[in-house]
């Protein structure tokens, strides 16, 4: 898009049978960049996620994404047109090998061709991978199965990758081995992140711009290090 924009998120209500979750809730990623989304825990970030990748219906607004609304779009599809999610938790499929979990990642048609080449992609940007690639996913650790399931997600070659609450039990170090990765992924092959956090202080490091979520309602957003600098935003999230 001639202006950057790859992610637009305009006015969004959603939510799960009589509850509303999100109200009328907008964000923009541009190519390249990293966003944080940050708030309590209820406060409707996974739904968020979910709404953009049609695993919840927004009831009303409009999700656009790389020019074209999706807002309708089967959650199968998306894959194919370059957006994938971690969810919470990596979701792996514990009796597979990391082999066969990363080679799901590549379901759709146009992931299929230069599987090899890609597989060989991956597992060099997340070397223990590699050695890991016959042994069973459950059998991994809490870092290495989360380093797996950012993985698969490459494996469509997304333009858009969203990675819902990353640090969930991950000791500090694997945390910011995880986060560090992600900024290289932006910053090197030009991948647009959106990034769901508790762990507001990692995230915002490594974010270009944040959103914050709070009760459903989008609250603020503006350049990750002027929200990061906000004495009531410290207080409030930071603990400080």
């Amino acid at each position: 898009m001639s202006d950057g924009m790859l992610l637009s998120v305009e006015g969004v209500t959603a939510g799960y049978g009589d509850a509303t979750v999100l109200f009328d809730v907008s964000l923009e990623a541009r190519t390249g960049e990293i966003v944080a989304v940050v708030g309590a825990n209820g406060a409707g970030k996974s739904t968020l996620l979910s709404t953009i990748v049609g695993l919840v219906a927004a009831r009303s607004g409009r999700i656009r994404f790389d020019g074209r609304d999706i807002t309708r779009r089967p959650a199968h599809l998306l894959p194919g047109d370059g957006l994938a999610l971690v969810p919470e938790g990596g979701h792996l499929f514990p009796f597979m090998s990391v082999r066969e979990n990363l080679l799901l990642g590549a379901f759709s048609p146009g992931s299929r061709a230069g599987l090899a080449t890609r597989l060989d992609e991956v597992v060099t940007l997340f070397p223990i991978l590699r050695e890991r690639q016959e042994q069973m996913a459950g059998k991994l650790s809490g870092g290495e199965r989360q380093m797996c399931a950012i993985a698969r997600a490459l494996m469509c070659r997304p333009h858009l990758l969203m990675l819902d609450e990353p640090s969930v039990g991950l000791s500090p170090l694997m945390v910011g081995r995880v986060f560090e990765i992600v900024a290289r992924l932006a910053r090197q092959k030009s991948i647009t992140v959106v990034i769901v956090e508790q762990n507001v202080g990692e995230a915002l490091e490594i974010a270009d711009r944040a959103y914050v979520l709070d009760h459903g309602h989008m609250t603020r957003g503006g350049a990750a290090d002027d929200i990061k600098a906000d004495p009531n935003f410290q207080r409030a999230y930071m603990g400080l």
